[in-house]
């Protein structure tokens, strides 16, 4: 019997590589001769570069950047086991949770690290990167990863501008001249778990700005920043891409993406599904398990689990999810393809107790769904 376990990290719990070997000590114990493969999954946000690097034998690099207040921090990246695409989380080198929660802010706050992490791969022979938006302090649409690009973001007397969206009042004119001309023969996708647009009342400013540290004053600002920021962009590319879903993800990172690398912004769990060839390993399996920490409605935004038992369907596979929790909605489970959903909490198993020794408790769950499938399939 071929078994394939694929779940996503049980966020600030465990790992999806974790979770993965603790479902897999549930179900071995029941199939012994069992064929188990484990393909640790994620969406795109945190985790992303662990799934890629352990499904394809991948390596990590440690690269020194500017951090989102223009600190040093050493960010780590992957390239994964074809030597030739690298997988980055914007949140390593400008993420929130650099930033102490009482040194946050968003007027100054800068995406410049993610350039950087960009050269890196480029200097190590990406040709093609993967990029995880999400997490980020930053709320200069990208603006600061376009510097470090080489892009030149000038005021009206033709200096550079200082960096972080609070800067951007002064922008007169972008010149992309010297954006370095590697770039051209790189392709992006960019894993977007968001598909809120750059400016407005659902842009980036106003729904995220907040927890990066903003005020109401703060957020009118940069909104009226970001809106001139775009017009420019329009103005210089010819194109509005203000208005795409996802560009505003990341403090606007995704507009910049979009306006110069010529990104696609794409579901995260299928560019992770593409890049670890998902369908090629399914083939064959009995039984494909998937999970997360929470299974429910906003699962169904294109999480992993929905991205896994899709394509599980799509070749003919039962799927189990092994959730911490799950909303009990028998609709949505049937409605999105997946045969059978086992919660690690339960009336014998608080989350507190859960929480405690987690990889024990997914196991003893994973230990009721093996039995589950052994006595009904």
């Amino acid at each position: 019997m071929k078994i394939v376990i694929a779940p996503d990290s049980f966020k600030e719990s465990l790992s999806a590589s974790e979770v993965a070997n603790a479902i897999e000590a549930g179900f071995v114990g029941v199939f012994p001769n069992s064929e188990v493969l484990k393909l640790p999954v994620a969406d795109g946000g945190e985790g992303t570069t662990e799934a890629l690097i352990s499904a394809t034998q991948g390596c990590y690099f440690s690269t020194q950047v500017m951090g989102p207040m223009g600190e040093v921090v050493n960010a780590s990246w992957g390239m994964l086991g074809n030597s030739k695409t690298a997988v980055i989380e914007v949140a390593n080198a400008c993420g929130l949770s650099l930033v102490p929660l009482e040194n946050r802010n968003p007027m100054i706050a800068t995406s410049y690290g993610v350039g950087e992490l960009i050269l890196a791969a480029v200097n190590e022979g990406a040709n093609h990167i993967i990029i995880g938006l999400g997490g980020s302090a930053s709320n200069d649409g990208g603006a600061g990863l376009l510097q470090a690009l080489g892009v030149r973001l000038l005021d009206i007397s033709g200096n550079q501008l200082n960096r972080g969206g609070g800067s951007l009042s002064s922008l007169s004119s972008i010149d992309s001249g010297a954006i370095d001309s590697r770039l051209q023969g790189i392709s992006f996708e960019v894993a977007c778990d968001v598909d809120n647009p750059l400016l407005g009342p659902q842009g980036t400013s106003v729904i995220f700005a907040p927890q990066k540290g903003a005020n109401s004053e703060m957020i009118a600002q940069l909104d009226a920043n970001l809106t001139r920021y775009s017009d420019i962009l329009t103005s210089t590319i010819k194109k509005d891409v203000s208005e795409v879903p996802g560009s505003g993800a990341a403090g606007g990172i995704g507009s910049a993406f979009l306006a110069f690398l010529n990104a696609e912004l794409k579901s995260g769990i299928n560019i992770v599904l593409d890049a670890i060839d998902f369908e090629h390993h399914i083939k064959g399996a009995d039984l494909v398990i998937t999970g997360e920490g929470r299974f429910d409605s906003q699962s169904i935004r294109g999480k992993a689990p929905i991205g896994v038992a899709k394509s599980a369907k799509r070749n003919r596979c039962l799927v189990f999810v092994i959730a911490g929790s799950v909303e009990d909605d028998e609709r949505l489970i049937h409605k999105h393809n997946i045969d059978r959903v086992f919660s690690v909490v339960s009336k014998q198993l608080t989350l507190k107790q859960a929480l405690a020794n987690p990889s024990e408790s997914i196991t003893l769950a994973s230990i009721s769904a093996a039995k589950y499938f052994r006595d009904h399939h």
